[in-house]
């Protein structure tokens, strides 16, 4: 099965996606993560104003097969939570990329996702093209 990996998005081999506009990140996880995951039942996200920082455990996503902690793709402050996918996890998989994003973080060092993976490159990966 081929799922969509927008391109103007940054990808980590954790499965979380980052999109930068200015130094507003946007982190969701990817269309293949939630496909993987499948009925998703909850979701713990951080508060408004908490920091988060790349690499480490930002809040976890819960389905029926598993408890999967979120890796955060960059270090910063978030501004935004989006708590209708707390209250209605269950809706990340109807569109991942747009409605069903997790957090919006001011990102105190943009080169950070400089490693993150392209979308060809995490398609690559994650379908073994």
């Amino acid at each position: 099965m081929s799922f969509d990996y927008p391109s103007d998005l940054k990808y980590l081999d954790t499965h979380e996606y980052v999109r930068l506009d200015g130094e507003i990140a946007t982190i969701g996880i990817s269309a293949f993560a939630v496909d993987q995951l499948g009925d998703i039942v909850f979701l713990e996200l951080p508060d408004i104003n908490d920091e988060i920082t790349k690499g480490e455990g930002f809040g976890s996503i819960e389905s029926v097969k598993a408890v999967e902690e979120l890796k955060s793709p960059v270090t910063g402050t978030v501004i935004e939570r989006n708590e209708s996918m707390i209250e209605f996890p269950e809706q990340v998989a109807e569109d991942p990329y747009g409605e069903g994003w997790f957090l919006k973080v001011r990102v105190n060092d943009l080169s950070e996702i400089d490693d993150a993976m392209t979308a060809d490159e995490y398609s690559a990966q994650v379908e073994g093209d």
